[in-house]
């Protein structure tokens, strides 16, 4: 039987996304029966499923479905739920109220390291200067939310006096992208939202991403250079986890975009608070205190997976 398309859309309270690797073993179709054994259990019903196109150079990587829900009771608990049950299957399962899904976006902020790009490049920097285990442990803590990000960053930071400014050209040159970002950074544009990296990183690398992928703008530590040599220090103060959020917050204000129309997205502890400002807060691949906090997780998909929570015109925008 043919499902009315916006008969499928008015009554639907909910939206499932489920973003399934190819690696996981699947013929055709994956298998869904423990999703949909969770949502009877919850008394949910499934309105429509529909299979969601992926950018064709990630078609290869994953299947992709939508799932339209009528929820007459409440849904509380069921994001974690699904969290857990993703965890089993290996898949990403995203639980959203139509609301949310169907809103029209205007401004993406994202983390930088281990967010845009599979690194973290500070301790990139601190491996060329003969202190990486060092730092990686430092930068390891701090994002997982148990040492204090500026002490950390000032501590990892002095560790790398004196290297050559050439180190930093090199690795700029070759930073690690994560898969699915030019995908989804290409879409927003073209969708018209505004895209902007707010960074704890370092400034060269940030402006190197705007340069080969079109971010409006940036915002990220400066790295004090002296006579070719990183000095240990910044230029300015530095961005933390409030800064990220206040800066979120001043873009949104000067463009006259309301918070609830922005999405944030980020993998550690100092991204929580803009994650928590944003309409749409996305923990991706991401520590155990932010996934635990934020309102959806993808930890098994690529940065495309954002794209998937992003509801399209045939579901009433």
């Amino acid at each position: 039987m043919k499902i009315d398309v916006n008969f499928s859309m008015a009554v639907s309270t909910h939206a499932l996304t489920l973003i399934v690797p190819r690696t996981v073993p699947c013929t055709g179709a994956p298998d869904t029966t423990p999703v949909a054994a969770l949502l009877a259990r919850f008394g949910i019903d499934i309105v429509e499923r529909r299979a969601v196109p992926v950018p064709r150079s990630l078609a290869e990587h994953r299947i992709v479905e939508v799932w339209y829900l009528a929820a007459e009771g409440g849904v509380d608990g069921l994001a974690q739920e699904f969290d857990r049950l993703a965890d089993d299957l290996e898949i990403d399962l995203v639980f959203q109220a139509m609301a949310v899904r169907r809103r029209r976006y205007r401004l993406a902020v994202f983390d930088m390291d281990s967010t845009l790009i599979r690194c973290e490049v500070i301790d990139e920097l601190a491996a060329r200067a003969g202190v990486g285990d060092r730092v990686a442990a430092i930068t390891e803590r701090a994002m997982r939310g148990e040492l204090d990000f500026v002490g950390s960053f000032t501590e990892r930071l002095s560790m790398l006096a004196g290297l050559s400014e050439s180190v930093i050209a090199d690795i700029a040159a070759t930073l690690p992208i994560t898969e699915g970002m030019p995908e989804l950074i290409t879409t927003l544009r073209a969708r018209g939202i505004r895209t902007v990296i707010l960074s704890g990183g370092f400034n060269v690398f940030a402006e190197e991403l705007q340069r080969r992928f079109g971010f409006e703008q940036y915002h990220a530590n400066r790295l004090e250079i002296e006579d070719g040599r990183v000095t240990g220090q910044v230029v300015g103060d530095i961005v933390d986890g409030d800064r990220k959020a206040a800066l979120l917050q001043q873009i949104a204000s000067r463009e006259g975009i309301d918070l609830v129309d922005t999405i944030a997205v980020g993998d550690g502890a100092n991204d929580l608070k803009m994650i928590g400002l944003a309409g749409l807060g996305v923990a991706f691949d991401a520590k155990p205190i932010v996934r635990e906090s934020a309102p959806y997780n993808l930890r098994y998909s690529g940065l495309d997976g954002v794209l998937y929570l992003l509801g399209a015109p045939s579901e009433g925008l």
